[in-house]
């Protein structure tokens, strides 16, 4: 008996009970579509992370004020933690570092005669966009001239722009940030949305002593404390020499002694999202696998119904043996049936597991990638839960002899 004549018998024989044949497919549908959904999720979330540490940078490096070493909180009079002065000790005694950008973070209301907006503010220095590798669409930079002399211009990010001037050009125009009039002198290329969900094209950056002095809060002139520093390393592949010499220095900067703890903290942009990648990969394995547990309910199914298959066909085997069919030829008939059953559902899964991803996408927000490692894997693993439940009601009908079997009522 031919292979193709053996796969056209397995389809006669559950195309004869097509509802029962679907019913039996559920457990392996249901398990490929988990997990097609979960590992798309799953490998979008990393494709997202892996964009953001792009864009942000292997090589850089933000610190963040910190507790101060002598109690758990600032009081009035006490030196901030970052300054001015560390960022500029960064940048003239560290070898291995490129640039040190303070900055002084601020939410602003921003007006113009197009529109209103709510946005985050930075003030920042020339070397802010060096660090950032942040390029220009239009217009110019803020200069150190303009940290100088307190200059009343700005810069837009791009959904900021829109959403201030429309489709206009805002290069030149003037608009208020609370209750200063400021010019807008440069427009920033696109970065897109963070992982946190933040669109960091909706910002608005100013100099960092007009920050200071009209915008964020006069306290910070006198100290001239800043919120951050963004340091980029000069070689990325020497993070870590780099993080040391950074806190060298600010310790120096802030005189602590040996056993004090640091009065900032350092964070790895890259190192941070590189674990946040390696999690959320863990998590979409163990999701997968959780899921794939009803591929192992929906090989039992199988198994019960091939059983139930084997004794309502009793008679049939007998015939086919009596005209000469052995038992390899019962064997593969009944395998073969079992493995169609199997990749049905396996195929039936993937379609509608592919479905399910992109609604989840535009249902829920949240980003999908649909690669054909899963489909792949998805089909062979059906046709193998085929192979592995359907043996034993396949071996059961081949050892059944003509005579017995022809003798079943």
């Amino acid at each position: 008996m031919r292979n193709s004549d053996t796969l056209r018998s397995a389809f006669r024989a559950l195309g004869a009970n097509r509802l029962r044949s679907a019913l039996t497919t559920l457990g392996i549908i249901i398990g490929v579509a988990s997990v097609v959904v979960m590992v798309a999720i799953g490998a979008g979330t990393r494709a997202q992370i892996r964009e953001e540490i792009e864009r942000t940078g292997t090589n850089i490096v933000i610190v963040m004020p910190g507790v101060p070493p002598s109690q758990g909180f600032l009081t009035p009079g006490q030196r901030p933690t970052l300054t001015d002065e560390d960022a500029a000790a960064l940048r003239d005694e560290a070898y291995g570092i490129a640039t040190a950008a303070p900055s002084v973070p601020g939410i602003a209301q921003l007006t113009t005669p197009y529109g209103r907006s709510s946005s985050s503010l930075q003030g920042i220095t020339e070397e802010f966009f060096i660090a950032r590798n942040w390029r220009l669409a239009s217009g110019r930079s803020i200069v150190e001239e303009d940290v100088a002399a307190s200059a009343k211009v700005a810069m837009l990010g791009q959904t900021s722009a829109r959403k201030l001037f429309g489709d206009g050009d805002p290069v030149g125009q003037t608009m208020r940030i609370n209750q200063t009039a400021v010019e807008v002198i440069g427009v920033l290329g696109a970065k897109g949305q963070s992982m946190d969900g933040t669109d960091d094209d909706e910002v608005v950056f100013v100099p960092l002593t007009t920050a200071r002095e009209q915008i964020v809060g006069r306290s910070t002139v006198k100290t001239r404390s800043v919120g951050m520093i963004t340091v980029k390393i000069a070689d990325s592949d020497r993070i870590d020499e780099g993080i040391e010499e950074v806190r060298d220095i600010l310790r120096f900067q802030h005189r602590l002694r040996a056993g004090q703890p640091d009065d900032f903290r350092i964070n790895n942009i890259a190192e941070l999202l590189s674990l946040q990648e390696q999690s959320s990969a863990a998590m979409t394995r163990l999701l997968a696998a959780i899921a794939s547990i009803s591929l192992l309910v929906g090989g039992i199914g199988i198994m019960n119904i091939m059983l139930v298959s084997v004794t309502e066909r009793t008679r049939e085997i007998g015939i086919r043996m009596a005209i000469g069919a052995t038992r390899r030829n019962i064997l593969s008939q009944f395998l073969s049936e079992a493995t169609a059953l199997a990749v049905a559902g396996g195929l039936a899964g993937a379609a509608i597991g592919i479905a399910g991803a992109v609604l989840a996408e535009r249902q829920f927000d949240t980003r999908v990638e649909v690669t054909a490692e899963p489909l792949i894997l998805a089909f062979f693993f059906s046709a193998l839960v085929g192979l592995v439940f359907g043996l034993y009601p396949a071996i059961g009908a081949a050892r059944k002899s003509p005579l017995e079997a022809l003798r079943y009522e």
